[in-house]
């Protein structure tokens, strides 16, 4: 009997970003923090925020606890404006503060072109940082549209570069 081969026709969705992340535990305390994320963050996508058209829970490994999702978004400013709201942005905020002995990464991958990254305590062994150079995220280098699109956020960030890295006293 052959094989039912099927297809998608993404006609309808020309700026489709599909996007995979993870959260790694590092130390013990991570665990904490993985387990943690808080239901509100975790569950945020089945409240269907606009632009969202399917998220998928991934577990990337067990040891070390490595677990994450993967999600198609109708377009990147659908993306953007969700991860600058609440409870995104909240957690986000906490998370640049201080990892909590975790590491995060997100890779986007756009229909129209173009790959983003971003990886915050990681070590350089997941994703495209096995093969690519790992840079600073500076500069154009600090957002995702930057990085796709060298240009600005439309959506102002939720935590701007300049208060992230403040300028070194003299």
């Amino acid at each position: 009997m052959r094989v039912n081969r099927a297809t998608v026709d993404l006609g309808g969705y020309p700026d489709l970003v599909v996007v995979y992340l993870g959260m790694r535990v590092h130390r013990v305390r991570g665990m904490l923090r993985l387990l943690g994320v808080g239901p509100k963050l975790y569950s945020s996508h089945r409240e269907g925020p606009e632009g969202l058209l399917s998220h998928e829970d991934v577990i990337w490994s067990l040891f070390p606890p490595h677990w994450g999702a993967r999600q198609y978004w109708r377009d990147l400013d659908s993306l953007e404006r969700w991860t600058r709201s609440a409870p995104h942005r909240d957690w986000w905020q906490q998370f640049l503060k201080d990892s909590g002995g975790t590491g995060f990464w997100h890779e986007a991958y756009f229909l129209r072109g173009g790959i983003d990254a971003v990886y915050d305590d990681m070590a350089p062994d997941i994703g495209l940082t096995r093969f690519a150079p790992v840079v600073p995220a500076r500069g154009r280098m600090f957002s995702t549209r930057g990085r796709i699109q060298d240009a600005p956020p439309k959506v102002a960030p939720v935590v701007s570069e300049t208060a992230y890295y403040p300028a070194e006293s003299e």
